[in-house]
């Protein structure tokens, strides 16, 4: 990509642009070929690498952690198994500190937040052309590997906590509890004129922090992702500007090097920071949603 002939703008959207799937102008099926047929697909159009890369993220997944489950020794254990059973002591030493409540499903969940963030939080580390290079010879016109790049996937986890968190703020309070707890928090009183008028209050407060919670969730992942793809498309550039205006000068090539892979170093604390508290946050929810008040 960085070598075909187009502007610094056109480079940064054809990286930017996911692979859509949907309803084309002439009314027919099919990948757009354009960010503007993208956009006129609208909220039914299917984003085909986000959905495929996290798909193949997931399957390695569990794949690898069901393989060293059936391989588990009592004896010396390999490499494998000491690896998952690191991450699963951390997991559960994650969850012990944050969730006071008892429910079997926080762990799992927990881990499978953990590693498959986290996977998809690596691809950004592939180097910006290789894949799209790839996908450019299959006929594809566009491939964006890095899946939390992408809101509908990050709005798509946070929805799922969110609706985690409302099932078992009923289940463990009941929906009068529930109900409680929104219109009659933080502000309350043993008057029943000045408690009827907090109402409204405690409602809008309340409402206002239950919503921010799958927004914080998916915004975060998403800005410091999306933030850390740019950096990565504008360092490609930047080597392919230095490139051409000067063929064979090894300082500034090396130069590229280096901050390249000086960016992709400090992008690994990031990549797992970001999987880790999007994990704990949602251990903190779902701590919050098991709590009653009185």
């Amino acid at each position: 990509m960085a070598s075909e002939s187009i502007t610094s703008t056109e480079y940064i959207k054809h990286h930017l642009q996911n692979l859509t799937f949907g309803k084309l102008p002439d009314g027919t099926l099919g990948l757009a070929q354009d960010p503007e047929q993208a956009k006129a697909m609208g909220f039914w159009a299917i984003n085909l690498d986000t959905l495929g890369v996290a798909f193949l993220l997931g399957v390695l997944f569990l794949y690898f952690f069901s393989r060293v489950a059936k391989n588990a020794t009592i004896n010396v254990p390999g490499g494998s198994q000491n690896f998952v059973e690191w991450i699963i002591e951390f997991i559960d030493t994650s969850v012990r500190g944050s969730f006071s409540g008892r429910n079997k499903m926080v762990a799992p969940l927990a881990l499978t937040i953990f590693i498959w963030i986290f996977l998809m939080n690596l691809m950004d580390l592939v180097p910006i052309d290789y894949l799209p290079v790839v996908a450019h010879a299959l006929g594809l016109p566009f491939l964006k590997v890095v899946p939390t790049t992408d809101p509908n996937a990050t709005f798509g986890m946070s929805i799922a906590i969110f609706i985690l968190v409302i099932y078992y703020s009923i289940k463990i309070k009941g929906v009068s509890g529930f109900a409680g707890e929104l219109a009659l928090q933080p502000f309350s009183s043993n008057n029943p004129v000045i408690k009827t008028v907090f109402i409204p209050i405690n409602l809008l407060l309340e409402g206002v922090n239950l919503i921010a919670k799958p927004l914080s969730l998916s915004l975060r992942l998403f800005g410091n992702m999306y933030a850390g793809e740019m950096i990565f498309i504008l360092l490609a550039l930047m080597g392919g500007a230095w490139a051409v205006a000067s063929v064979g000068n090894s300082v500034l090539f090396g130069t590229q090097v280096l901050l390249s892979l000086g960016w992709a170093i400090f992008h690994i604390l990031i990549i797992t920071l970001q999987a880790f508290i999007f994990m704990t946050l949602t251990i903190v929810y779902l701590d919050m949603a098991h709590q009653e008040h009185h």
